[in-house]
Protein backbone atom coordinates (compact mmCIF):
# COMPACT_ATOMS: atom_id res chain seq x y z
CA UNK A 1 0.00 0.00 0.00
CA UNK A 2 2.65 2.62 0.78
CA UNK A 3 4.96 1.53 -2.32
CA UNK A 4 1.92 2.16 -4.19
CA UNK A 5 0.83 5.76 -2.81
CA UNK A 6 5.00 5.84 -3.06
CA UNK A 7 4.85 5.59 -7.00
CA UNK A 8 1.76 7.31 -7.65
CA UNK A 9 3.11 10.09 -5.73
CA UNK A 10 6.32 10.10 -7.72
CA UNK A 11 4.35 9.43 -10.87
CA UNK A 12 2.22 12.99 -10.18
CA UNK A 13 5.87 14.83 -9.30
CA UNK A 14 7.05 13.99 -12.39
CA UNK A 15 4.15 14.87 -14.86
CA UNK A 16 3.94 17.66 -12.67
CA UNK A 17 7.67 18.99 -13.61
CA UNK A 18 7.38 18.11 -17.02
CA UNK A 19 4.48 20.28 -17.46
CA UNK A 20 6.27 23.06 -15.70
CA UNK A 21 9.22 22.43 -17.75
CA UNK A 22 7.02 22.73 -21.21
CA UNK A 23 4.26 25.11 -20.35
CA UNK A 24 4.63 26.88 -17.56
CA UNK A 25 8.03 28.07 -18.63
CA UNK A 26 6.73 29.03 -21.96
CA UNK A 27 4.32 31.31 -20.21
CA UNK A 28 6.89 32.83 -18.27
CA UNK A 29 8.85 33.66 -21.79
CA UNK A 30 6.26 34.79 -23.55
CA UNK A 31 5.68 37.74 -20.42
CA UNK A 32 9.26 38.38 -20.79
CA UNK A 33 9.57 38.48 -24.09
CA UNK A 34 6.46 41.27 -24.70
CA UNK A 35 7.83 43.15 -22.09
CA UNK A 36 11.45 43.03 -23.60
CA UNK A 37 10.06 43.68 -27.28
CA UNK A 38 7.97 46.84 -26.54
CA UNK A 39 11.25 48.10 -24.99
CA UNK A 40 13.62 47.13 -27.84
CA UNK A 41 11.29 48.32 -30.31
CA UNK A 42 11.06 52.01 -28.71
CA UNK A 43 15.20 51.93 -28.77
CA UNK A 44 15.58 50.84 -32.39
CA UNK A 45 12.67 53.81 -33.29
CA UNK A 46 14.83 56.06 -31.96
CA UNK A 47 18.71 55.28 -32.40
CA UNK A 48 20.49 57.30 -35.28
CA UNK A 49 23.21 54.47 -36.25
CA UNK A 50 26.90 55.87 -36.36
CA UNK A 51 27.79 55.32 -39.69
CA UNK A 52 31.23 55.85 -41.63
CA UNK A 53 32.34 55.84 -45.07
CA UNK A 54 35.29 53.95 -45.88
CA UNK A 55 37.85 54.32 -48.52
CA UNK A 56 37.04 51.48 -50.85
CA UNK A 57 41.06 51.38 -52.55
CA UNK A 58 42.11 51.35 -49.33
CA UNK A 59 40.32 48.59 -48.19
CA UNK A 60 41.38 46.58 -50.93
CA UNK A 61 44.85 47.46 -49.98
CA UNK A 62 45.46 50.16 -52.63
CA UNK A 63 46.22 53.91 -52.39
CA UNK A 64 43.20 56.53 -52.00
CA UNK A 65 41.72 58.27 -54.74
CA UNK A 66 40.71 61.73 -55.52
CA UNK A 67 38.10 62.18 -55.53
CA UNK A 68 37.40 58.57 -52.92
CA UNK A 69 35.07 55.82 -53.57
CA UNK A 70 33.74 54.93 -50.39
CA UNK A 71 31.39 52.15 -48.89
CA UNK A 72 29.40 52.68 -45.74
CA UNK A 73 30.18 51.22 -42.85
CA UNK A 74 27.40 50.60 -39.50
CA UNK A 75 29.61 49.57 -36.92
CA UNK A 76 28.12 48.17 -33.62
CA UNK A 77 29.28 48.57 -29.75
CA UNK A 78 29.25 45.36 -27.80
CA UNK A 79 26.00 44.77 -26.02
CA UNK A 80 26.56 44.29 -22.10
CA UNK A 81 25.31 40.47 -20.74
CA UNK A 82 21.59 40.00 -20.23
CA UNK A 83 20.30 42.90 -22.16
CA UNK A 84 18.03 42.83 -25.31
CA UNK A 85 19.48 44.16 -28.58
CA UNK A 86 18.14 42.69 -31.61
CA UNK A 87 15.13 41.04 -33.39
CA UNK A 88 14.97 37.57 -34.83
CA UNK A 89 12.84 36.59 -37.45
CA UNK A 90 12.67 33.20 -39.73
CA UNK A 91 9.30 32.92 -41.65
CA UNK A 92 9.68 29.76 -42.75
CA UNK A 93 8.85 27.79 -39.31
CA UNK A 94 7.06 31.33 -38.25
CA UNK A 95 9.64 32.85 -35.84
CA UNK A 96 8.53 36.45 -35.81
CA UNK A 97 10.45 39.72 -34.52
CA UNK A 98 11.72 37.15 -31.68
CA UNK A 99 14.21 39.19 -29.02
CA UNK A 100 17.57 38.56 -28.87
CA UNK A 101 20.11 38.73 -25.96
CA UNK A 102 23.22 39.40 -25.26
CA UNK A 103 24.65 35.88 -23.60
CA UNK A 104 24.15 32.56 -23.53
CA UNK A 105 24.38 31.43 -20.18
CA UNK A 106 21.63 29.30 -18.89
CA UNK A 107 19.38 32.76 -17.29
CA UNK A 108 19.90 34.82 -20.44
CA UNK A 109 18.67 31.89 -22.45
CA UNK A 110 15.26 31.64 -20.53
CA UNK A 111 14.52 35.21 -21.76
CA UNK A 112 15.33 34.21 -25.08
CA UNK A 113 17.63 33.57 -27.85
CA UNK A 114 20.96 34.81 -26.99
CA UNK A 115 24.22 35.80 -28.64
CA UNK A 116 27.72 34.07 -28.12
CA UNK A 117 29.94 36.91 -26.45
CA UNK A 118 33.24 36.87 -27.82
CA UNK A 119 31.64 36.80 -31.66
CA UNK A 120 30.58 39.46 -34.01
CA UNK A 121 27.05 40.95 -33.23
CA UNK A 122 24.20 40.13 -36.03
CA UNK A 123 25.40 42.25 -39.36
CA UNK A 124 28.73 42.74 -38.31
CA UNK A 125 32.06 40.99 -40.55
CA UNK A 126 32.75 37.11 -39.39
CA UNK A 127 30.69 34.90 -37.59
CA UNK A 128 28.07 35.62 -35.45
CA UNK A 129 26.63 32.81 -33.29
CA UNK A 130 23.09 32.80 -31.65
CA UNK A 131 21.55 29.96 -29.43
CA UNK A 132 18.47 29.36 -28.25
CA UNK A 133 15.84 26.41 -26.29
CA UNK A 134 14.20 24.10 -28.08
CA UNK A 135 11.66 22.42 -26.35
CA UNK A 136 11.49 25.05 -23.38
CA UNK A 137 11.74 28.77 -22.24
CA UNK A 138 9.17 29.53 -25.45
CA UNK A 139 10.93 27.11 -27.43
CA UNK A 140 11.93 29.91 -30.13
CA UNK A 141 14.24 27.19 -32.09
CA UNK A 142 11.76 24.21 -31.85
CA UNK A 143 10.97 23.69 -35.85
CA UNK A 144 14.63 24.36 -36.50
CA UNK A 145 14.85 20.43 -38.05
CA UNK A 146 12.51 22.02 -41.10
CA UNK A 147 15.18 24.77 -42.27
CA UNK A 148 16.82 23.76 -45.77
CA UNK A 149 19.32 26.09 -48.02
CA UNK A 150 17.90 29.24 -49.25
CA UNK A 151 15.47 29.98 -46.41
CA UNK A 152 15.25 33.47 -45.16
CA UNK A 153 16.59 34.53 -41.58
CA UNK A 154 16.52 38.44 -40.95
CA UNK A 155 18.07 39.79 -37.75
CA UNK A 156 17.06 43.38 -37.14
CA UNK A 157 19.30 45.18 -35.06
CA UNK A 158 20.53 49.20 -34.13
CA UNK A 159 22.38 49.45 -37.54
CA UNK A 160 19.46 47.99 -39.72
CA UNK A 161 17.92 44.94 -40.94
CA UNK A 162 20.91 41.90 -42.16
CA UNK A 163 19.22 39.29 -44.29
CA UNK A 164 20.98 35.66 -44.52
CA UNK A 165 20.23 32.56 -46.08
CA UNK A 166 20.73 29.17 -44.53
CA UNK A 167 23.61 27.89 -46.20
CA UNK A 168 23.83 24.66 -44.44
CA UNK A 169 22.61 22.38 -41.46
CA UNK A 170 24.33 19.34 -39.74
CA UNK A 171 24.47 17.57 -36.33
CA UNK A 172 26.95 16.98 -34.46
CA UNK A 173 28.46 16.75 -30.70
CA UNK A 174 28.42 19.13 -28.13
CA UNK A 175 31.94 19.11 -28.15
CA UNK A 176 32.63 20.21 -31.67
CA UNK A 177 33.34 23.82 -31.24
CA UNK A 178 34.61 24.05 -34.19
CA UNK A 179 31.16 25.19 -35.55
CA UNK A 180 31.34 28.51 -34.19
CA UNK A 181 35.28 29.04 -35.25
CA UNK A 182 35.70 32.80 -37.67
CA UNK A 183 34.55 32.89 -40.77
CA UNK A 184 35.22 35.44 -43.89
CA UNK A 185 32.12 37.52 -45.25
CA UNK A 186 28.90 38.17 -43.18
CA UNK A 187 27.93 34.93 -41.23
CA UNK A 188 25.37 33.55 -38.73
CA UNK A 189 25.62 30.15 -37.21
CA UNK A 190 22.67 29.16 -35.03
CA UNK A 191 22.68 26.23 -32.47
CA UNK A 192 20.48 24.47 -30.76
CA UNK A 193 19.63 20.81 -28.86
CA UNK A 194 18.99 17.79 -30.94
CA UNK A 195 17.23 15.59 -30.90
CA UNK A 196 14.07 17.69 -29.47
CA UNK A 197 13.46 16.93 -25.55
CA UNK A 198 17.30 15.90 -25.42
CA UNK A 199 20.52 17.57 -25.03
CA UNK A 200 22.71 14.72 -26.55
CA UNK A 201 23.44 16.91 -29.71
CA UNK A 202 23.48 19.82 -31.38
CA UNK A 203 21.51 20.82 -34.40
CA UNK A 204 23.67 23.70 -36.67
CA UNK A 205 22.38 25.94 -39.14
CA UNK A 206 24.81 28.34 -41.14
CA UNK A 207 23.53 31.15 -42.85
CA UNK A 208 24.94 33.93 -44.61
CA UNK A 209 24.55 37.72 -45.32
CA UNK A 210 22.79 38.11 -48.77
CA UNK A 211 21.12 41.85 -47.74
CA UNK A 212 21.70 44.34 -45.20
CA UNK A 213 23.19 47.98 -44.76
CA UNK A 214 27.11 45.81 -44.19
CA UNK A 215 26.67 43.83 -47.09
CA UNK A 216 28.67 46.46 -49.44
CA UNK A 217 31.45 46.38 -47.26
CA UNK A 218 31.62 42.69 -46.34
CA UNK A 219 31.97 41.92 -49.68
CA UNK A 220 34.23 44.29 -49.96
CA UNK A 221 36.44 42.75 -47.03
CA UNK A 222 36.20 39.08 -48.57
CA UNK A 223 38.27 40.65 -51.69
CA UNK A 224 40.90 42.59 -49.97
Amino acid sequence: MVLGWALIWSGLLLFGYVGFQLFVTDWLNAGSQAEAAGDLQATLDRSQPDREEIDVDELLGGEPSDPAEVVDYYPEEPVERGEPFAFLSIPKIGLDEVVVYEGVDRQTLRSGPGHMTGTPLPGQPGNAVLSGHRTTHGRPFFDFDQLEPGDRVEVESDAGIHVYEVRETAVVLPTDVWVIDPRDGGWLTLTTCEPKFSARQRLIVWAEMVEGPNADYIELTELS
